[in-house]
């Protein structure tokens, strides 16, 4: 039998990824079995295992794939939103509030993550991704060294639990809305 090319295996391993985002977004991580995964995607389950290795290896990578989405977000609204050091603050984090909330992210990365690849293994992904681009805009709006680390990560910690307050409520638009106010009475008393 011959063997796929590489793009074949590519195109099989994004359809895999693209199947696990959207059921464990929706059904949670404990509630997905490696067989709804593959017959969603449309392969084999020795298909996803061959990409991804095990169920937790999947999952690392739904978790990887979409903290690098959150933060291409929040840098994409930080440049937008022109030099100054605050205003580049102000939008980055009003923008992960608004892609953690939205779609897949808030239950893959704030509510299943820690528990399915372990929280030694969800803090490296923050700290390669949303939490790196905190702590450098923290640094360019002039907060201390020394208070540094601990600004950003009690504001990435505020941030996460607004996400997951948003994520319960009936009303998300209003919850939101109310978020985003808090959010930026944080940010204005964290600008030295």
């Amino acid at each position: 039998m011959p063997r796929a090319s590489a793009a074949d295996a590519a195109l099989t391993a994004r359809q895999v990824l693209e199947a696990a985002i959207g059921l464990f977004s929706a059904h949670g991580y404990a509630d997905v079995s490696l067989d709804d995964i593959a017959r969603a995607a449309g392969v084999t389950r020795g298909a996803v295992y061959h990409h991804y290795g095990s169920k937790v290896g999947l999952f690392g990578a739904v978790a990887s794939e979409l903290q690098s989405s959150v933060a291409a977000l929040v840098v994409d609204a930080a440049d937008k939103a022109g030099s100054g050091a605050a205003e580049q603050l102000r939008a980055g984090s009003h923008a992960f509030l608004d892609a953690i909330t939205t779609g897949a992210a808030v239950r893959v990365l704030l509510i299943d993550a820690p528990a399915a690849i372990g929280w030694d293994a969800w803090r490296r992904l923050d700290a390669e991704n949303s939490a790196a681009h905190l702590r450098e805009a923290l640094q360019d709006v002039g907060v201390a060294d020394d208070h540094l680390d601990a600004t950003t990560m009690l504001l990435s910690g505020a941030m996460n639990e607004a996400a997951l307050w948003i994520a319960q409520h009936d009303d998300l638009a209003t919850a939101r809305d109310r978020a985003h106010g808090v959010l930026d009475r944080l940010i204005t008393a964290l600008i030295p």
